[in-house]
């Protein structure tokens, strides 16, 4: 999905974007071997930037969810946001990094079942949850607490939606071109 209007702002690289955002695109590019596009355009606010790379950092690092169930939260969000460029580096960090079962990540990319009947719930639940921006119903929530996640894991999806609403809504007014390392998992 792309919005009407596309920001005129190039992407930063290393040599002319600001001081701390050129720090954190050299970090990506020692950890990744490359500097995704993404970066590269929110580079065009290093506040937009490192706010995304914090939040990010933190929901991987201290939320009480594996690292399958961290894909299928942002895949879920990003498949409802309708983020063309984190459904590809998702699902490509899905099968290549976190290991979710092919079947779970089309699943979610094909907006069709998912067989696992915890993942599912989580998907849903997710998705609920930018649907009804952050409103959920006392059943949704019944029933993902019923699947076995906890109510402090609600607010780490918020979390997860708020790093992935950054990084979908940048992508779709810069329209970022998915990069050839996630090309194989275009949506």
């Amino acid at each position: 999905m792309n919005s009407e209007y596309k920001l005129t702002l190039q992407n930063k690289t290393i040599d002319n974007a600001e001081q701390n955002a050129s720090i954190q695109l050299t970090e990506a590019k020692q950890a990744m071997g490359f500097v995704p596009n993404m970066y590269s355009a929110m580079a065009n606010s290093p506040a937009l930037l490192d706010t995304y790379l914090h939040g990010y950092k933190l929901f991987r690092e201290q939320s009480h969810y594996s690292t399958i169930e961290q894909e299928v939260i942002f895949l879920a969000i990003s498949r409802e946001n309708g983020c063309s460029y984190c459904m590809a580096a998702h699902s490509f960090v899905a099968d290549n990094m976190s290991k979710v079962p092919v079947e779970v990540t089309d699943a979610i990319r094909n907006d069709s079942v998912i067989n696992d009947v915890k993942l599912s719930a989580l998907a849903l639940f997710t998705t609920k949850m930018v649907k009804t921006r952050g409103l959920p119903t006392q059943n949704d929530v019944n029933n993902f607490l019923e699947s076995g996640y906890t109510e402090h894991q609600v607010l780490e999806i918020i979390l997860a939606i708020s790093v992935k609403t950054i990084s979908n809504y940048a992508n779709h007014i810069f329209h970022t071109e998915v990069d050839d390392t996630f090309s194989d998992r275009v949506w």
